[in-house]
C-alpha cells in the first residue's frame, strides 16, 4: 500500500512557505492507518520494546497504537505544565525560540526498553530533546520511528546514533 498517497499536501500552512503534511486522510483510511501502525512497530516486534514513548500531539496517535502492537505501555511526552505530577524537562531551541517537554518523574525506569515515536521528522529538534529526556532516565532507547521523514531538512542529524525507521521519506 502507498501511504504517501494518503498524505495532504497543504500549501502556505501554518505561514506562507510550508508544505503542510497532512496525515488526516491516512487516519481516516482504515486501511491506511492499520498499514501504517503495522510498518512502524514491526521492526521492534522482537525487540522486547518496555515502552513507547509518544511525543505530543501527533504522536500520540502513532505511539499508542504501535504500544498497543507491541504489547508495550505508553509514556506522553507533554509540552510544559499538561503532566499532573512530578516531571523532568528538558529545554531545547526552535527555530525562533525555545520550548520545553516533561516526562514524568517515574514513567520510564533505568535499563527500560523504550521505542520514540512521532508523526514526522523535520528539524529534529523535538526528537533531539525526546532522546536526551529520556536517556537522562537510564533508558535504553531502541530507535525511534516517523511516519513521516523530511530529508531534506536533515533533522536525522540531530538524532545521532540512534537507529531511525522511518515509513515516507521526502527528499
Amino acid at each position: 500500500m502507498d501511504l504517501e498517497k494518503l498524505i495532504r499536501d497543504v500549501p502556505d500552512f501554518p505561514k506562507k512557505g510550508i508544505m503542510y503534511k497532512d496525515i488526516t486522510p491516512l487516519l481516516a483510511d482504515a486501511q491506511g492507518f492499520h498499514e501504517a501502525v503495522r510498518k512502524l512497530a514491526e521492526p521492534y516486534f522482537d525487540q522486547q520494546i518496555k515502552t513507547v514513548v509518544g511525543i505530543e500531539s501527533r504522536g500520540f496517535i502513532f505511539a499508542s497504537a504501535v504500544a498497543h502492537c507491541l504489547h508495550a505501555g505508553l509514556v506522553p511526552l507533554r509540552k510544559k505544565g499538561k503532566l499532573p505530577a512530578k516531571t523532568v524537562k528538558v529545554e531545547y531551541d526552535l527555530e525562533y525560540g525555545k520550548d520545553t517537554i516533561e516526562i514524568h518523574a517515574d514513567a520510564i525506569q533505568k535499563g527500560d526498553k523504550v521505542l520514540i515515536v512521532d508523526d514526522l521528522l523535520a528539524t529534529g529538534g523535538t526528537m533531539a530533546a525526546a532522546c536526551k529526556l529520556v536517556a537522562q532516565q537510564g533508558a535504553r532507547i531502541e530507535g525511534v520511528a516517523f511516519l513521516v521523514e523530511l530529508a531534506f531538512l536533515h533533522g536525522a542529524d540531530k538524532i545521532g546514533d540512534y537507529k531511525i525507521h522511518s515509513l515516507i521519506k521526502v527528499d
